[in-house]
């Protein structure tokens, strides 16, 4: 440290480092100490192996402030200077700054080790106690009554003030300073402090509401502003300068770092490979601000959801600056909605990416008709599409948001009709078979199907599969043009159903005599199957059902399919839970059956094209009135009780598996411990 670039392996050889952990106080006034102390270089960690081994290599050295701090004060004497240092940049020009930004960014990176390893190996109280620490000798110039218990570290009195103002400063950085190649690593610092003390909540098991860290987050007169700030550093995905404060390797700001890490670092890569299959590294490697300030909007806006959130309120109430405002609804900020739109596509088959469009979809209505009303909606929804179909490559986390940003959209009658519109040409991740042409609406009815075929194999989740066929639901009444694939794609779903229904039925009629009590458990299971079966098929048959009735003249080719494999209802016209639904599908099936008749009557043969000519003339003279009707297919998404249960443990894994803090998992607390483990 001091003037010269330390390795990791000499930071407790360090004599300014030692000096600041040991048992001689530093006071603020001591000028040269700090100016020397904060002018270090050090390889800066980029993501969580190498936070890991920094931790390592700094647990003695840590252990030694702990040791002492409470009576030197030494973190409190940083701070002040640190808040100087921040106080003194937002005066201070871009050539003058460079040297502040530089000690600031030290200084904060030093705040943060120390407070990520009290967070992992003490308690909140002892880490508020070593922000509020003074020295000996200022206690006792303080108070004659502390003499007898300057050696108790337990007297020592945590109002949070100091706190209170280190926060402010790490907020001023994020809402003030603007973000230049300069200020980038200074950004980055300051929104990862603010996620290391929000990670005291891994480490406890006390509810937030108790937290004095979090009442002091959450009650900051900046919340508006921060929301602001990190939703624009999210949009703007600003990528990682090559050099660190401005200056080239050459010059005397500039991390010492071996010349593989910094080629590491700084290798830039084009659009296309950056938007590649291992998207969740390189956006986190190139993009670090915009992926931690994610991260970070993720953590504020899903703690204490059920209570006053100013940062939930600030993202559900921003709007669109490039339009004017014509609600009256009030308006948090203002952003560029193309510019976060595009962004989002670009990053949409990451979690956190996903998850943040949901917020924005289910809360934001400005954002959401912003969404529904964008030409380009194939650039939104087949990254989605390519999440689910790669299903077992993700999380079932992840295939749920997927899959509910997929019913919300087909809320939208807008939406439904024009994925209908949008044609696409060879989908080369779609490799069951080679489709050169489908519409976007095509597209998202196969992988769907496809998704719940998985789902009844492999996961068997109720919950997921509803979603899906709610999807479809809502969608159903305006398909519109289906491939001859699709079609064949929603009648063979119907059909495999069928045959498991039927398979599980004849199981469960055969005799039960001498059946033993495991198998009796088995038939309970089955029965239980049965059911959710039946309530797949009948939502399919609905859907066949909404679509014969609101689209039959422009959807030839599934009549077709149901023409070809009409037999494949014959069980079930009897059934009690089909036998209404299936007389409209046989209604269709045998009007346009008797004309085919007709037809080969009078020319023998047809071939496909020939059917397809007489179903859609057929079609131009069937009346929907023949059929029984049925209400509408509208589903709504509503989010459970409690979401926090789902949401807080979920964001926790993404900032342990996709940001660039390691926290340890040896001393967490609860089930977030076993999601962050198990991940």
């Amino acid at each position: 440290m001091g003037a010269n670039v330390s390795r990791q392996d000499d930071l407790t050889k360090n004599e300014f480092l030692c000096k600041f952990v040991g048992k001689e106080h530093v006071p603020v006034e001591d000028s040269m100490f700090w100016e020397s102390f904060l002018k270090f270089h050090i390889a800066f960690p980029t993501n969580s192996q190498e936070q890991l081994s920094l931790d390592s290599r700094l647990e003695s050295t840590c252990q030694s402030f702990i040791t002492h701090n409470l009576l030197t004060g030494n973190l409190g004497s940083l701070i002040s200077v640190f808040r100087s240092k921040v106080i003194e940049l937002l005066a201070l020009s871009d050539q003058e700054s460079t040297l502040h930004v530089w000690q600031s960014f030290n200084a904060l990176f030093i705040i943060r080790t120390l407070v990520k390893y009290i967070v992992e190996t003490g308690s909140e109280y002892q880490l508020l106690q070593h922000f509020e620490a003074m020295s000996m000798g200022k206690r006792e110039s303080v108070t004659k009554q502390d003499e007898e218990s300057t050696s108790e570290t337990n007297s020592l009195t945590v109002d949070g003030s100091k706190f209170e103002s280190f926060l402010e400063a790490i907020v001023h950085i994020i809402v003030v300073i603007p973000v230049k190649d300069f200020t980038y690593h200074l950004h980055l610092e300051a929104v990862n402090n603010l996620i290391t003390l929000l990670s005291v909540h891994l480490y406890s098991s006390q509810s937030t509401e108790k937290s004095s860290i979090y009442r002091a987050i959450y009650k900051c007169s900046h919340g508006n502003t921060l929301m602001s700030a990190l939703l624009h550093f999210v949009s703007r995905r600003t990528q990682m300068p090559q050099s660190m404060f401005g200056v080239n390797s050459g010059g005397s700001f500039v991390f010492g770092i071996a010349e593989s890490l910094w080629s590491m670092l700084t290798f830039r890569k084009s659009q296309d490979i950056l938007l590649g299959a291992d998207l969740v590294n390189t956006f986190r490697d190139h993009f670090p601000l915009a992926n931690q300030s994610l991260l970070l909007i993720l953590i504020l806006t899903n703690h204490h959801s059920s209570k006053e959130n100013l940062y939930r309120y600030s993202l559900f109430n921003c709007a669109n600056a490039s339009e004017a405002e014509q609600s009256k609804d009030p308006i948090s900020f203002k952003i560029d909605f193309s510019v976060l739109y595009n962004t989002l596509c670009q990053i949409i088959t990451i979690d956190q990416a996903t998850l943040l469009l949901y917020l924005l979809l289910h809360r934001n209505q400005r954002f959401y008709k912003f969404v529904m009303a964008q030409p380009d909606l194939q650039n939104l929804v087949i990254p989605i599409l390519q999440t689910l179909y790669h299903a077992p490559d993700s999380t079932s986390h992840h295939i749920y948001m997927s899959l509910i940003i997929l019913l919300i959209l087909s809320e939208d009658d807008g939406f439904n009709k024009s994925v209908h519109q949008i044609m696409l040409k060879t989908i080369t991740w779609y490799t069951e078979r080679s489709i050169s042409e489908i519409s976007l609406g095509g597209l998202l009815v196969l992988v769907v199907i496809r998704t719940i075929q998985y789902n009844m194999l492999k996961m068997r989740d109720k919950y997921l599969h509803t979603n899906c066929l709610a999807a479809l639901a809502n969608m159903s009444g305006q398909f519109r043009y289906l491939h001859p694939y699709v079609a064949q794609r929603m009648v063979s779903l119907f059909e495999t159903l069928a045959k498991k229904h039927s398979r599980l039925d004849n199981l469960l009629k055969q005799p039960a005599n001498g059946v033993s009590l495991d198998v009796q458990t088995s038939k309970e299971d089955m029965l239980q199957d049965l059911s959710v079966l039946e309530e797949v098929l009948r939502m399919v048959l609905e859907i066949l059902n909404s679509c014969l009735s609101h689209q039959l003249l422009y959807c030839p080719n599934l009549v077709y399919t149901l023409l070809y494999k009409k037999h494949v209802f014959e069980n079930f016209r009897s059934h009690h839970a089909f036998q209404d639904i299936i007389q409209n599908i046989d209604m269709v099936v045998g009007f346009f059956s008797s004309r085919l008749q007709r037809v080969q009557e009078q020319r023998g043969e047809l071939g496909v094209n020939e059917v397809l000519e007489v179903i859609s003339k057929g079609a131009s003279q069937w009346s929907s009135d023949r059929l029984r009707k049925f209400p509408d297919l509208k589903f709504k998404y509503v989010e459970e009780n409690e979401p926090q249960e789902f949401f807080i443990p979920y964001v926790w894994t993404l900032v342990s598996k996709c940001g660039c803090i390691h926290f340890s998992s040896e001393s967490m607390k609860g089930i977030i411990t076993e999601t962050i483990v198990n991940c």
